[in-house]
């Protein structure tokens, strides 16, 4: 079932849809997935883009809603991507593509109307030395990681080890900036997914791309608050309420905090722990 109700804030799942493939748009929208990602850039050969724009501009002037992945500033396809797009009526933000500088944010916002977001997506070594400036640009609405570019711009490898320092920078300039925890790029393979969904909770981010409509549910439910965490969750906040608000250590506050968020997660995402289980818990 489409998460339509799920905010972009707080959206895990990203799926990238080619804009040559036309056919993939409903199929899109009527996934799982909790936001879809028109991809006019890198999915698209560039005699092949002006067609891809045109069909992604009917699908949003018909009655549907979609982030669109532009080309990045320094592209001949850039001021296009932006004249075409600046009035598709259903269109939610833009994806930029290999964001180096807060000035290509704030040239891409100066194109579009007032208010649109702007998902920075950074995929290069540059990228990530500017990432707090990109940050904190003003139209920036979230960061995202573009693995696979940013391994062929440093030579980097598959290890997670190897993309550790940069994931981390993405996740130290969000939360600096007060945006939204990023979104980690995709996983090629179904075998990886669940490893790599981890690994995007475990660095702090929030989101991951995807490149196939039936990863959602599994991204859906590695980014999400699991049975066993809304549980404990509910438990201390019981606990912590029923002893009136007594703190006993250090440790007590914080872990109030990461309960309430979880506990604010699980409204979000629509997760219910039944009555029975909650019952039975002892903290």
């Amino acid at each position: 079932m489409p998460q339509t109700d799920i905010s972009p804030a707080i959206a895990r799942s990203w799926l990238l849809v080619p804009a040559s493939k036309p056919e993939l748009f409903q199929i899109a929208q009527e996934s799982e997935a909790d936001a879809i990602i028109i991809d006019i850039e890198d999915a698209v050969a560039a005699k092949d883009k002006a067609q891809a724009r045109a069909d992604t501009v009917e699908w949003l002037s018909t009655g549907h809603r979609a982030w669109v992945r532009i080309n990045d500033a320094a592209s001949d396809f850039w001021s296009t991507d932006l004249a075409e797009l600046e009035q598709a009526p259903g269109l939610e933000g833009v994806m930029l593509a290999k964001t180096e500088s807060a000035s290509h944010v704030n040239d891409t916002a100066d194109r579009l109307p007032e208010g649109m977001r702007i998902l920075a997506l950074v995929e290069t070594a540059r990228g990530v030395l500017h990432v707090e400036q990109i940050a904190n640009a003003p139209s920036t609405f979230r960061l995202a990681f573009g693995t696979g570019d940013f391994k062929r711009d440093t030579a980097t490898g598959d290890d997670p080890i190897a993309l550790a320092y940069a994931r981390s920078q993405l996740v130290i300039a969000s939360r600096a900036a007060r945006l939204p925890a990023p979104i980690d790029g995709p996983t090629l393979s179904m075998d990886g997914l669940d490893a790599g969904t981890r690994l995007a909770k475990e660095m702090g981010m929030s989101g991951k791309l995807m490149l196939t409509h039936e990863q959602a549910p599994m991204v859906n439910a590695g980014l999400a608050p699991s049975p066993d965490e809304v549980a404990w969750a509910h438990g201390f906040v019981r606990a912590f309420e029923e002893s009136g608000g007594k703190i006993t250590d250090g440790s007590d506050l914080p872990r109030l905090a990461r309960a309430q968020k979880i506990q604010a997660q699980a409204r979000d995402f629509g997760i219910e722990i039944d009555a029975a289980s909650l019952a039975e818990l002892n903290y």
